[in-house]
Parts: C-alpha cells; structure tokens; sequence
C-alpha cells in the first residue's frame, strides 16, 4: 500500500470565484513537502480538503490511498496541527490530551511520551489560554503525535516559535522524516522551511506555480526566498 499523500485535481470553487485550480502534487513516505506560498495562496484550503474538513468542487486528496474520512480511528494513522488547539481555555493541557487520545483508544501513557518529544512536561498541569502562542503550537504537534501515526500534516508549524523553538523544530522534523514518515507541511516563512525540506510545492492564487526537489529549485538561487519571487514564478 501507497505511504504517499496525494493531491489530484483538486479544484475548490465558491460562487464564481475559483479558490484552487487544478492543484496536484505528492508528498512521499520518508521526505519532508514543503507546501509553500503566501497568505491566501491556497495552502489552507488545499489541507483543509485533505484533512476532510471542506469539500473540493473536483478532484481527489488522499492519504495512504484513503480518503480521511474513510480511516478507522485518524489519529492512529494520520497527525495534524491545523487551526491552533481548538479547545476551551480553561482546560489543562493533560486534559486535553485526555480527551484526544480516549478518542481514538490511545493508551494515556502516551501523554507523558508526545509532552516530552515537544519539551512542554513542563505545561502539563498548565491551561489552555495561559500557553504562549510557540506552547501552543509545541502543544498541537503534541497531539497530533499521540498515535505513532505515519503521516504528520503541519499548518504554519513555525508560527509563534522563537528561535530556540525553530531549532527543535528543525531537529524534530527530519528525524520523523529519517524514521519513515510522510511529512507535508505548509507555510508562508519561506527561510524557516528551507532548511529542513526535500521537495517543495509553490503555490500562489490557488495555482501550482512550481514544484521539484530543493536541489533542482534551488539551481542558481541563494534562497528559496528569491526562488518564488523570481519572475516565472509570479
């Protein structure tokens, strides 16, 4: 069975407007898929369908070869951080935790394990609304690692880390990557990703602009940065 995500076809429209033109790209088992571009660009509605949350006009995204909302139990095979924690404020980070894992029969001897992997133990006993956004987003990862899963889709994961956080981040990430998993995330910090990458997919407008692996993007560019804002690109 397929370990790859991908995207086919994907077009979202909304009354007249087209939000997502023929969107398709894969990410592969053992890679990290840069899904990049600026706010508004598309990435959110593209991981939005992905993820089952909205529906697309044509075409298909799939994970494993499944549709999400086709898998038994999500969390034991796909991870996600979108749209920040999505939990009342005055629960503790432990009970939110609680209720993710019970949710999909995940043993809580887990909670300790993910709470340690994203270095916030620490906030464990701590409210939802006291965490800074970087907790936050530690606290998401957190989550969307409590199954083992085999596939890790990450919306803006840098957003809100200082550079300390950044570096985890970095480290963390290409060890899910050398482990074996299928990694896509998604992000408007062009420089942030760049380091940690193997294949990325520009998006802008709801269009597919480009998409290769980073050594061939890069070829006469300094940075990823003035790779999409290259003329061809725009």
């Amino acid at each position: 069975m397929s370990k790859d995500i991908e995207i086919k076809h994907i077009t979202k429209k909304y009354n007249k407007t087209t939000i997502l033109n023929d969107v398709s790209f894969t990410a592969e088992v053992g890679k990290v898929t840069a899904f990049l571009g600026p706010n508004g660009a598309g990435k959110s509605s593209t991981l939005r369908i992905l993820l089952g949350l909205d529906t697309a006009t044509s075409g298909t995204a799939l994970i494993g070869g499944e549709k999400y909302s086709t898998i038994v139990c999500p969390l034991l095979t796909v991870g996600s951080s979108f749209d920040g924690v999505g939990s009342p404020g005055d629960r503790t980070v432990s009970q939110y935790l609680k209720i993710a894992a019970a949710s999909n029969g995940i043993s809580f001897s887990r909670i300790a394990e993910v709470l340690k992997i994203t270095d916030i133990e620490h906030k464990k006993n701590s409210r939802i609304d006291s965490l800074s956004l970087g907790e936050g987003q530690r606290l998401g990862i957190a989550t969307a690692l409590l199954g083992e899963p085999q596939y890790l889709i990450l919306d803006e994961p840098t957003n809100g880390l200082d550079p300390s956080g950044i570096r985890w981040f970095r480290n963390f990430i290409k060890e899910q990557a050398n482990n074996g998993k299928t990694i896509l995330l998604s992000s408007h910090i062009l420089s942030e990703v760049e380091a940690v990458t193997d294949y990325v997919v520009f998006i802008n407008k709801g269009n597919i602009v480009s998409k290769g692996d980073l050594k061939t993007m890069m070829a006469g560019f300094d940075s990823l940065e003035e790779v999409f804002l290259a003329p061809c690109q725009l």
